[in-house]
Order: structure tokens, then sequence, then C-alpha cells
């Protein structure tokens, strides 16, 4: 099985264990605070992914890190599942499927909106309101700023990306210019 395939097994079992106990925010959450930390410790990830370092210690270690992020109960038992199945590397792919599900529960799609220059928020949230109607979903918006667009904005929703950039703009009528 591949990876891929696994880590949206864990991330299901996950979901339906905190749709069971109301966690499913708390638990993305957790797991994205555990995702950075593995991401930002390298020591500790390296130490985790060992199979010569021997697994009660690696259980103790995982004890302590989730006792001073305060982490749940539930979470604190899925972080030793995964030590226990040799998994525990697999958690930023497992948090991403996570949230993706967790969005869907929740009827929320998550954007990204990119502009030359800072929008102000009374702009974003008018995109946010259109963007709502359009689809029927809550959408939570992120701003983002590229200078290299020029003027425009590009948004990415849902896996599609509409790019309305005069950066855009401008090389279509370049290679409609060349075409002739």
């Amino acid at each position: 099985m591949s990876q891929s395939a696994i880590s949206i097994r864990y991330a299901k079992a996950l979901l339906a264990i905190g749709k069971e106990h109301g966690q499913v925010e708390p638990y993305a959450d957790e797991l994205v605070a555990v995702a950075g930390v593995m991401e930002r410790e390298t020591f500790l990830r390296q130490l985790l992914d060992s199979p010569a370092f021997a697994l009660e210690k690696k259980v103790a270690i995982v004890a302590d890190v989730a006792e001073v992020m305060k982490l749940s109960d539930g979470m604190k038992r899925f972080l030793g599942l995964l030590l226990e199945k040799g998994r525990f590397g697999q958690i930023p792919q497992i948090s991403t499927n996570y949230r993706q599900f967790a969005d869907e529960l929740a009827g929320i799609i998550r954007a990204t909106l990119t502009s030359a220059q800072i929008l102000d928020e009374a702009t974003g949230a008018k995109i946010r309101t259109g963007l709502e109607k359009q689809t029927g979903k809550k959408i939570v918006l992120n701003l983002e700023v590229d200078k290299k667009l020029i003027g425009g904005v590009k948004a990415e929703m849902g896996g599609k990306l509409f790019d309305g950039s005069v950066k855009t703009q401008l090389k279509q009528i370049a290679d409609t210019l060349a075409k002739g």
C-alpha cells in the first residue's frame, strides 16, 4: 500500500474518532502543531524515525513532548499508535489529509488569494462573501502578496487556479501577437 493511501487511512480513522468525541477541530490544530515540531526539530525526527532506537524510549519521548505541548489524551493515544506501527514520519501527510477531510465535513473551502499589493480587510471580506455565495460553502481566505503580478489577482480554490493577474493577461497578449 502506498504511503499516501496509508496516511489517508490514518487521517480518516482519526476523523472518525474526532467526530465521535466532538474533537474534529482540536485534533486538526494538534496535528498541525505536531507536524510543525517534527519539521523544525530535525534531531527529534531522526531519533523517532531510527529503527535502532528502542520503541519504549520513543514512546517516553513522545509522551514528554505531548505533555509540553498540552495535547489531548486522544491525540496522545493516536501518536502512540503511529509510533507502534512505524508511521510517525507520516504525520505531515496525515495532517494535510485530516485537514482536508475535516474541512469537507464542516463545509469549508480554503482559498488563497494572491495580489500585487496588500488588500485591505474590507476588500478581502467582499471577495470571501462573493466566493461563499458562489460555492454555498464557508470560505477560509488566505491573502498573499506577490509583487511580480504587477496588478490584478490570482485565486486558488479547491485545487483550481483562477488567474486574473495583469502579468498573465500581458503574456496572453504577447502570445497572440507572436502567432500573428
